[in-house]
């Protein structure tokens, strides 16, 4: 999978009316702005947003990405599908060792992410999807607005069903993952593959 061919598919799309945002604030540098406006202040406070709250080392990512996870209700019990993405050289197995997905299945993806020292929106998941090299399939799901706090966020997506039939079997299919905002700055990217079976 060659990663410059992929910069395209893995930018986010367009915003309507979003303005590049320049130097990030801190939540402190928010919670001060139009202060008076008493619906903007619940709205702030509804993200964490208050004088004094949370303040950390500013100058690490604002978002670090801990964990993604397929889940489905068709997993044998005991079985989880987890990326730490903490584990460099677990990671670097799952690109090189696909994971089993069961054919036919519901499942959904599952994100966890701590927001550090700012407040985020526009950041997005983007999940691409390649089978012999030809882009087969691609997720781009918004993760939404959050504040910074000390307790993960964790975002559940759409269910999903994953594909079936003999074809759909054959090979396996390379992935690369994405957490990027409307500034295209890059929180984690990784590549990982998976391979379709009759049984997890």
């Amino acid at each position: 999978m060659s990663s410059n061919d992929d910069q395209d598919d893995l930018k986010p799309s367009a915003t309507p009316g979003y303005k590049p945002t320049g130097t990030a604030k801190t939540a402190d540098e928010y919670a001060q702005l139009d202060a008076e406006d008493e619906s903007l202040a619940r709205w702030k406070a509804s993200l964490g947003i208050t004088a004094g709250a949370l303040t950390g080392d500013t100058s690490g990512p604002r978002v670090t990405v801990l964990t993604l996870e397929l889940d489905s209700p068709t997993l044998p019990p005991g079985k989880t599908l987890v990326f730490d993405l903490n584990d460099a050289a677990k990671l670097a197995d799952t690109k090189k060792n696909p994971i089993i997905i069961k054919e036919g299945v519901e499942y959904n993806v599952r994100i966890t992410f701590k927001v550090n020292h700012s407040i985020i929106s526009g950041v997005r998941y983007i999940q691409l999807v390649k089978r012999a090299g030809i882009k087969v399939d691609k997720l781009e799901q918004m993760l939404g607005s959050y504040g910074p706090q000390a307790e993960p966020y964790t975002k559940n997506f759409d269910v999903e069903e994953s594909p079936s039939g003999l074809v759909a079997r054959s090979g396996s299919y390379n992935v690369r993952s994405r957490v990027v905002d409307d500034d295209g700055e890059v929180y984690a990217d990784w590549e990982w593959s998976f391979k379709l079976a009759k049984e997890w």
